[in-house]
């Protein structure tokens, strides 16, 4: 966007030094930083205060963040970059609709191709099971922490690798390199996570270059906010703890193929085939609305 060349960068020092530094290492860290503030304040919120509480707080935490990486408030010479990194909040209803297809069906996507690796590869509790100390936590408690841990994820992720992470790469370099690096950036970031290793890792990979494409296709980070938030509520309540289960499935090499996997499978490709449309549609309203914006 021309907007962003006329940008008033600090003049100081710092500012000076900044601009020299190359845009991909500018976006990474200020992408991981914008993450990474929410993510500690969250930590901070869950050890000083009674757990089920904590989510009061951060609540209004998350609005103001909301509000201030949206472009409110001071300084004056970031608001046109912040507000870049934003992308779009308001939605006209074809994008809305197409948004949430979108969304929706990678949700589906993510926790069928879980159960299909799962089919494959044997599942195991011990290292996926994170979360397990709220299984003996009262219901409440248990929930707080997870819809809130899912919306700080959902939230802050988004809005630092999908909006100010890649929006300048996406700009700079082109979508497919922008978001490219994003989900490489994202997926070198869980690598700490026990379960973050083999199939799950590429699962990681191609999940975060969906949401990047989601949040191109649609010119807003929110259909992406959705699908974070939702397939995380779940991982919280079912892959990282047992509050709504646990996966007991065997191998296909110890059961053979059985209906339950040949579902799962035609599962997996009419969510990705439907994800596909879902962003060609997308991709259409967006290059229908550049042509009238240019009429």
């Amino acid at each position: 966007m021309e907007q962003l060349k006329n940008l008033n960068y600090p003049s100081n020092a710092f500012g000076r030094f900044w601009m020299k530094l190359p845009l991909v290492l500018r976006s990474i860290l200020i992408g991981f930083g914008v993450t990474t503030l929410g993510v500690i304040i969250w930590g901070l919120m869950v050890t000083n205060i009674p757990l089920a509480w904590s989510f009061v707080p951060m609540g209004a935490i998350l609005i103001l963040y909301w509000m201030y990486f949206s472009g409110k408030w001071n300084p004056s010479n970031t608001r046109v970059f912040r507000r870049f990194c934003m992308r779009h909040t308001k939605l006209k209803r074809p994008v809305w609709i197409w948004g949430l297809v979108g969304a929706f069906f990678l949700f589906i996507l993510w926790h069928s191709c879980l159960i299909l690796t799962f089919r494959i590869v044997e599942f195991q509790p011990e290292i996926f099971k994170i979360f397990r100390d709220i299984n003996a936590s009262p219901s409440w408690t248990s929930w707080s922490l997870i819809l809130m841990g899912s919306l700080v994820a959902g939230i802050c992720e988004e809005i630092g690798y999908r909006g100010y992470m890649q929006a300048p790469l996406e700009q700079k370099y082109g979508p497919v390199v922008g978001i490219s690096i994003t989900s490489l950036v994202f997926v070198v970031v869980h690598l700490h996570q026990a379960w973050a290793s083999g199939p799950v890792l590429v699962q990681l990979f191609v999940t975060s270059f969906m949401i990047g494409y989601l949040a191109y296709a649609t010119k807003s980070l929110i259909p992406g906010i959705i699908a974070h938030v939702t397939l995380d509520i779940i991982n919280f309540s079912y892959w990282w703890s047992d509050v709504i289960g646990t996966f007991e499935r065997k191998p296909i090499s110890m059961t053979g193929v059985d209906t339950h996997f040949i579902i799962t499978i035609v599962v997996v490709l009419l969510s990705t085939l439907i994800f596909i449309v879902a962003i060609r549609k997308l991709l259409k309203l967006k290059d229908l609305t550049q042509r009238q914006t240019i009429v």
